[in-house]
């Protein structure tokens, strides 16, 4: 807290006008749910929002506390009196409008506003919160709200990697990337920033810098497409928090496949790729196959079997395996990447099972045990040690 309450001073002295949002301390969410669950095995939703929002109120006390001490001047500011207004979706609320007057009040008084992130309120002044790692998405929406010139998110990693530097040695920190990149990897299992955040600086255009929090280095910028050098492939990521579930023998006809991802909406059960594979001749049946997150799948089991039965088909589980995604700009205008990326794969005997594509992303499920040969095997397929290259 001292080392970030004295870069936010240096950052004042400079001339700026600085806001902060904070997060949690390190386990302390997960802390105070556990607590809950230790009193009812089903809390409401309300009261978990009420009491979840409360390690960010520590943090902007302690943070502005931390800068007092230091000689600074700064106040701290809840959800409720900056205001963040969300629609009423408790734990995965959603950022309406923020109210700028206060904020814009304590800097313009040569105070640091310490904002707790993570919260907000309702229209009927309920706390809310909005999701894991919510605090990014409080930044970027104070960030556009106050015009800010740069939303910069510390972090315990140096920027965005071309890959998981923890399973890829050869990873190299990617100096810009724009948001439809970062919106894909965000999306595509990378952890470094938070998907709404992402969402929320693109639509407003937000300049986002991703730094450490222990280094002085410049990180990486999460800009616009314009003076941006297109690569082919920008990084690559991997998912293992998800199961694939198939189906097999289901009629092909119309109808058939709507009725069964209509039975699993209605039970919102959120689904990701999604393959059918043709029937053959003479044969009027198909398997469908998708994705479900890993954590869902126990919820989700007897939505999935119902439907199933509805149709007739037999259902067929696997949570071992692993999403590995390529992303770039550069797809939109560079054929063969495709083809590449499975001979790289083929090359290493990996089975693709699975295979999902957009305008820059390329997706393929494989087998679990993969993950640390496909990633390193595609880094280096596609030069991505090299800056400028993909």
């Amino acid at each position: 807290m001292r080392a970030v309450a004295e870069r936010a001073l240096r950052t004042q002295r400079d001339g700026h006008h600085v806001v902060m949002i904070v997060s949690a301390m390190a386990g302390e969410t997960n802390r105070l749910l556990g607590l809950a669950h230790q009193i009812s095995a089903t809390p409401t939703v309300r009261e978990l929002d009420v009491l979840a929002s409360t390690g960010e109120q520590v943090s902007a006390a302690l943070m502005a506390m931390t800068i007092q001490a230091l000689g600074g001047r700064a106040q701290s500011l809840l959800g409720h009196q900056v205001k963040v207004q969300t629609d009423g979706a408790f734990t995965k609320a959603r950022i309406r409008t923020i109210d700028d007057a206060r904020l814009q009040r304590t800097v313009q008084d040569g105070c640091i506003a310490v904002v707790a992130g993570f919260q907000g309120v309702d229209a009927d002044g309920n706390i809310t919160t909005l999701g894991r790692g919510g605090s990014d998405t409080t930044a970027v929406a104070i960030a556009a709200a106050i015009k800010a010139d740069v939303c910069e998110i510390y972090t315990d990693v140096e920027g965005v990697f071309t890959a998981d530097p923890n399973v890829c040695p050869a990873a190299r920190k990617i100096e810009r990337i724009s948001y439809e990149e970062m919106l894909e990897l965000a999306s595509l299992g990378a952890k470094v920033l938070q998907i709404r955040s992402v969402e929320v600086a693109m639509k407003y255009g937000v300049p986002v810098h991703v730094r450490s929090s222990f280094s002085e280095r410049p990180g990486t910028m999460v800009v616009g497409e314009e003076g941006l050098e297109t690569v082919v492939v920008a990084g690559l990521t991997y998912d293992k928090g998800e199961a694939k579930v198939q189906l097999a023998g289901v009629a092909d006809k119309p109808g058939v496949v709507a009725k069964i991802f209509g039975m699993l909406a209605a039970e919102n059960v959120c689904v990701d790729m999604i393959i059918q594979s043709p029937s053959r001749a003479g044969d009027a049946r198909t398997d469908v196959t998708f994705t479900v997150s890993k954590t869902d799948l126990p919820r989700v089991k007897d939505a999935i079997e119902a439907a199933a039965s509805e149709v007739g088909a037999a259902v067929d589980y696997d949570p071992d395996i692993v999403k590995v995604s390529i992303v770039g700009l550069g797809m939109r205008s560079h054929a063969g990447v495709a083809a590449k990326m499975f001979g790289l794969l083929a090359a290493e005997g990996i089975n693709i099972q699975a295979i999902s594509t957009s305008e820059i992303k390329i997706s393929c499920i494989i087998a679990s045990r993969y993950t640390e040969l496909a990633v390193r095997t595609l880094h280096e397929g596609f030069g991505l040690e090299r800056a400028g290259a993909g």
